[in-house]
């Protein structure tokens, strides 16, 4: 299992307690200095079962600096958000845990993390 982190985000430093009380067995990507490539976040968003503009956090500068929110949300613009996200992963909604069973979680909330956990 991997966690894909901003050491400072709340969420993140929760679902990282909340693995380490579990006493669950994960690898911590900071995905701000270990970028994740365009192939990475493709594959991510498959394990997801989403698209890119389903995790991208159109609020922070850097969105509203790329007009983001009048991006087209269709499979012919996919590429075009990879591209961006891979870019600017502050724009990656944070964190996300890849799952033993090749599944991926947007783990915001305890629940995601523990369904995550029995994966």
């Amino acid at each position: 299992m991997e966690i894909w982190i901003n050491p400072a985000c709340s969420k993140c430093r929760g679902a990282v307690r909340l693995l380490d009380a579990e006493g669950a067995d994960y690898t911590v990507r900071r995905y701000l200095e270990d970028v994740p490539s365009p192939d990475e976040i493709r594959a991510v968003l498959g394990r997801l079962g989403l698209e890119p503009w389903d995790i991208t956090r159109t609020q922070e500068a850097d969105a509203k600096e790329l007009g983001l929110r009048e991006w087209p949300r269709e499979a012919g613009a996919r590429e075009r958000w990879i591209t961006a996200l891979a870019a600017h992963p502050k724009l990656i909604q944070r964190p996300i845990i890849t799952a033993e069973d090749g599944t991926a979680v947007v783990a915001r909330t305890d629940e995601a993390v523990r369904d995550a956990m029995g994966r």
